[in-house]
Formats: structure tokens, C-alpha cells, sequence
């Protein structure tokens, strides 16, 4: 049954590595998800990511020495018109628009400041907003960015978002709105030497015991928990493979 489309959310994220193997082992493992094998037609098998019975992300195979990230895809209305004009506005292309069997259309692109994302149309609309996120699954999505201010018209001026501002000490955050629904956030990189990058975060039950669990499975925290009054208590690891990911109990969401 199809579902509406929600333009501007962040609908999938994927695992660019080059070990798929090692990866699904440690998220497996920290988040209790499931990982299995999709037919892809002339591409091959795609390493699907399922927490509980819904899919949710997936991995796919980086080129030979390249660093493991996370890339969002990003639900737009026309993927071909949607990359044609953020290459005018000053990404660069990654790879073309491309139909991928029956589920989709998407493209990839690296914005104007560094970061990695992609654009996708489904061809059974987006996963509705729900108002409760359930444990395993996405909660938020967030830029961190060597250059605030021009990620900020980018992505305003191509993808209709309403920049609204957080003061969080002295750096500024800013939430990202699409019609008057919060779709991501959006601040400056700490380090001005560090590669911009979408930054995902995953609903945990315990914030501290996935952290101590991501230690135990080979991974290191980046950032320790720490709570944001009113948002919930968080953390940052990297992963077995090297890529950063956050996850976060919500308030009132704990086990």
C-alpha cells in the first residue's frame, strides 16, 4: 500500500563501508537489528537493514581505501530535477540520477561544504512520521558542517527548509523546518579541519549502557553521554569500520 510523500525527510540511511561484514556485526549487536539480503536485479544483493520487521537502512560496498560514512537520503518530489539544479548550486555529482529495480529513483551528491547525501524518490511513497519513535529506529539527523552559513542558504534555497536558531552556549544550532515539521539540524563543525557530514541518530532505551555496549563490541565514543534539557541524553561512537554515529534516549523513553 502506498504511502504519502513527505518531501524534505530524511527517509533512509545507508552504510557506505568497505567491510559490510564487520559493520553488520557490531549494529547488529548494538541496536538488536537485522540484517538481510535483497535482490537488486542486475546490481546484485543489497545488505538491507531491519529493526524489527521494518527496513530501515542498508550498507553498501565503498570504492577500495575510501572512509566509511553514513549518507542520508533525502525524499524529494523529481530526483532528476531536484539534482539538476543543487549541482547548479554547488555540489558535485556522485552519481547520476538511476532507477533502482522497482523501489526507487535517487541520486548522490556532495553539497556545497563536503557532506555526502543522497536524493530519493520511492516508488511507494516515504515511512509516515509517527509520533513515538520506536527503539532501533532513526530519531534525527543532523549537519555537522565546515561552513554553517552557506549550508544553510544551500539547503534552504533547494529543499524549501525554515532555518530556526538554538543558541547552545556560544556556537549557534539551527533546526531545520519544512513545513512547520523538524527534519534535521544543522550546526558548525567544533574542528575546522574535520570533513562535513551528516550525522544520524538512532532511539536507544539506555544511552549509557549503548555506550558501555559499543565499547565492548570494538567501537569508541566519540562523544560520552551527555544530556540536552528537554531533547534527551546522547552519545557519539565510531564504529567498528570507522564511521560516526549518535543515538539518543528520548525523554520519557527509557527502559
Amino acid at each position: 500500500m502506498n504511502t504519502p510523500y513527505l518531501h524534505g525527510k530524511f527517509v533512509w540511511f545507508e552504510l557506505v563501508t568497505e567491510d559490510i561484514d564487520k559493520a553488520t556485526k557490531f549494529y547488529d549487536a548494538l541496536f538488536g537489528w537485522r540484517t538481510a539480503q535483497m535482490a537488486m536485479g542486475a546490481g546484485g544483493p543489497y545488505s538491507m537493514i531491519h529493526n524489527g520487521e521494518q527496513g530501515i537502512g542498508g550498507y553498501s560496498k565503498s570504492a577500495p581505501g575510501a572512509r566509511s560514512e553514513w549518507v542520508s537520503y533525502l525524499s524529494v518530489a523529481d530526483v532528476d530535477s531536484a539534482h539538476q539544479a543543487a549541482v547548479v548550486a554547488g555540489c558535485r555529482a556522485t552519481m547520476a540520477p538511476i532507477d533502482f529495480g522497482t523501489v526507487g529513483r535517487a541520486s548522490a551528491l556532495i553539497d556545497p561544504t563536503g557532506a555526502p547525501f543522497c536524493l530519493w524518490k520511492g516508488a511507494q511513497g516515504d515511512p509516515p512520521d509517527v509520533e513515538k519513535t520506536p527503539m532501533g529506529a532513526w530519531f534525527w539527523n543532523e549537519l555537522w558542517t565546515a561552513n554553517a552559513k552557506r549550508a544553510l542558504g544551500f539547503y534552504r534555497s533547494q529543499f524549501g527548509y525554515t532555518p530556526e536558531a538554538m543558541k547552545m552556549g556560544p556556537a549557534t544550532y539551527y533546526i531545520l523546518n519544512r513545513k512547520s515539521r523538524p527534519r534535521g539540524g544543522l550546526c558548525q563543525s567544533v574542528n575546522p579541519a574535520a570533513q562535513s557530514m551528516w550525522l544520524p541518530y538512532v532511539a536507544v532505551a539506555d544511552c549509557d549502557a549503548t555506550s558501555r555496549k559499543a565499547l565492548a563490541l570494538g567501537g569508541d565514543l566519540l562523544s560520552p553521554p551527555q544530556d540536552i534539557p528537554g531533547i534527551g541524553r546522547f552519545a557519539i561512537a565510531a564504529d567498528t569500520v570507522g564511521a560516526a554515529i549518535a543515538f539518543i534516549t528520548p525523554p520519557g523513553q527509557a527502559s
